[in-house]
């Protein structure tokens, strides 16, 4: 089916959307972030409906783009501010569910969501430069992999485990399953 990519449906992204919220909460307690601090950190979450050429791409879960934002009639370069977009993709995390009968949608995008916005987070506290070369990025995601395990190792949430063991083994299957 390499045409037509899938959307989240209504349903699903409602079910998307508990999840993000979950994983913001999630990561915010983990890095014991207040939520005046929480509310600088400067990004979107975007699904397929909302995504413009250059933000879709194949073969992966979400990608994270790094736009320059500033402020609304200001003329100053220091009024600028990173804004990072995670862009889902719902047609690689729709197959995916489908193909993989113990996930189940809630506790996959939560891992999903946890995973980018422990990149967010890495990203506005200079834990990690977004301009890296490609053997910082594996580092980097095999690093945001174990925070996303330990963030949600003990969470109760039907399916957690089958999410967990799917994304155990990220690195065998591809060059990453996310983009950040």
């Amino acid at each position: 089916m390499q045409g037509e990519l899938k959307q989240f449906s209504d349903d699903e992204i409602k079910i998307f959307t508990n999840a993000a919220t979950f994983a913001e909460e999630l990561v915010a307690e983990h890095y014991k972030i207040s939520v005046s601090e929480w509310s600088r950190y400067k990004y979107d979450i975007k699904t397929m409906e909302n995504l413009v050429d250059g933000e879709i791409i194949r073969g992966r879960f979400a990608q994270i783009i790094r736009y320059e934002g500033k402020k609304k009639d200001s003329l100053l370069g220091t009024a600028s501010f990173d804004l990072y977009k995670i862009c889902i993709q719902d047609s690689a995390v729709l197959n995916a569910v489908l193909e993989n009968p113990g996930l189940n949608l809630f506790a996959f995008t939560l891992y999903i969501m946890t995973h980018e916005l422990v990149h967010v987070v890495r990203f506005n506290r200079f834990m990690q430069s977004f301009e890296a070369s490609d053997s910082e990025r594996q580092a980097e995601e095999g690093r945001v992999h174990g925070t996303s395990r330990e963030i949600l190792a003990d969470v109760a949430v039907d399916g957690m485990d089958d999410a967990l063991a799917y994304f155990e083994k990220w690195g065998e299957k591809t060059d990453g399953l996310f983009d950040g």
